[in-house]
């Protein structure tokens, strides 16, 4: 029975065909559109959230965008094994909106393992374990003092008001990163940076030795994940950034959910959410963030994040395009979670793992690294050491560096780069003897068989 009046019945009324229904034909109200074009897409129930700029903006209530924006970290941490409930993860802060979710969605995540532990009978999975750390950089970049002092505090505010388990709190100097116990481990980062004259370098430096800070914290206190809280729009300007100083052949290292060239791994669970979602979820839930003032930059670095803003703000959809397109580059053999062989982890656990492990190439993957940024070398940029017998320490150091490093960070002139190799952190050192050693003894190896042996006579 159906209806067929002229206008089409909008009473929603069922007529056999041979009756006309005596309901007057009305259009929608243009009120009704109106409202209706406000609901949630997903609940259809509550009233959107807009006026933040990203993709998904006027279509999803506070409710849903908060679960949608969670969910998107939920699948990046159970679909790369990022964490397992035997871990002990620590998250680095810097106090900015990035870190402060990442911070909140680990804790949330934790919690609720918490709860299920409680509510197990036989409480077989644990609940991993989570660290804090912000890196204090104000040695080497202008940072009012008071400034510092405030952001402690609110870092020690933020982090103690979270729900048990009880999260712990480092504080750590960058310049630790020559020695707890070294009285001039801040000179000598001051003159380290001092010889770097290109703003690009300096920033790249600095971020070079905020890794080294957070893998020795990682080490010295027993973490075995570092979870940074790198987003879509901030690995997008890198694509870009790292593709205009010749890193290209590093640049799938850089932009997997997982990086574990690294001797803890590097997991970046926020890489599927935009830094609009991210700031908006902040604004919603009143979420503290810091802002630490700095001074103006022109490096690349800088230029490319505010060009990156201005395409954003054209189409809401560039960056995950950019990041799309840099996505179909193969990625290295490290960029997954090493296979798990302990026998107190689940095997529900490892058997996730085993399955949503990246698959790579690895016929792509590279057994040489830059001392200084950690990036995978080329084979054009990995030197031949049976020509290098004689050269000094800091030379061997410049031809060990990816191109990228040697041009926009290491001085050109062998007196200041004398000085800089002195004034370097000893893990980098400490790595570029690894390298340049294994390279020995690699070609020590191909050429074994063509040595004589100390009983055989040359004839």
């Amino acid at each position: 029975m159906a209806c067929n009046g002229a206008g089409g019945c909008q009473s929603g009324c069922y007529k056999d065909e041979e009756t006309t229904c005596d309901q007057p034909t009305t259009a929608p109200s243009e009120t009704d559109s109106k409202s209706s074009s406000n609901l949630c897409i997903k609940c259809k129930l509550n009233d959107v959230v807009s006026g933040y700029g990203g993709i998904d903006d006027g279509r999803f209530c506070a409710d849903c965008f908060r679960s949608n924006l969670f969910g998107k970290f939920r699948l990046a941490v159970t679909s790369n094994a990022m964490i397992s409930p035997t871990d002990k993860v620590l998250v680095a802060f810097s106090g900015g909106p990035s870190s402060r979710v990442a911070l909140q969605f680990v804790h949330d995540l934790q919690e609720r393992a918490h709860k299920n532990f409680e509510a197990s009978r036989d409480r077989s999975l644990p609940v991993f374990g989570v660290g804090v750390v912000f890196i204090d950089e104000s040695s080497v970049l202008s940072i009012p003092s008071h400034e510092m002092e405030e952001a402690v505090e609110v870092i020690n505010l933020i982090v103690s008001s979270l729900a048990p388990p009880r999260k712990e709190l480092h504080f750590v100097p960058i310049e630790t990163v020559y020695s707890s116990d070294s009285s001039d481990g801040k000179e000598r980062l001051i003159e380290l940076m001092n010889v770097v004259s290109d703003p690009t370098g300096r920033e790249d430096m600095l971020l070079s030795l905020r890794m080294v800070a957070l893998q020795k914290v990682a080490s010295e206190f027993g973490y075995n994940r570092i979870v940074l809280g790198s987003c879509i729009s901030r690995i997008a300007s890198h694509v870009i950034s790292a593709t205009v100083k010749g890193q290209g052949y590093s640049l799938p290292a850089d932009i997997q959910y997982v990086d574990a060239r690294w001797e803890i791994p590097v997991v970046l669970p926020l890489r599927d959410c935009f830094a609009q979602e991210i700031n908006m979820y902040c604004r919603l839930d009143s979420l503290k963030t810091i802002k630490l003032s700095t001074c103006p930059s022109s490096s690349i670095n800088s230029l490319v994040s505010s060009f990156v803003t201005l395409l954003q703000e054209e189409n809401p959809s560039r960056e995950s395009t950019i990041v799309r397109t840099a996505g179909k580059l193969i990625p290295f053999h490290f960029n997954r979670i090493p296979e798990i062989i302990d026998g107190n982890v689940p095997l529900a656990t490892r058997r996730r793992q085993k399955r949503y492990n990246l698959k790579s190439n690895e016929s792509v993957s590279s057994e040489s690294f830059c001392p200084l940024c950690n990036s995978p070398l080329d084979k054009s940029e990995i030197v031949d050491w049976s020509n290098h017998n004689n050269c000094r320490s800091s030379d061997t150091f410049y031809t060990s560096c990816c191109s990228s490093c040697q041009f926009q960070i290491l001085p050109s002139d062998s007196t200041s780069m004398e000085k800089f190799y002195t004034d370097l952190p000893h893990s980098m050192v400490a790595r570029a003897n690894k390298v340049n050693n294994d390279k020995l003894n690699a070609l020590r190896e191909q050429i074994q068989d063509c040595l004589l042996s100390d009983g055989e006579d040359e004839t």
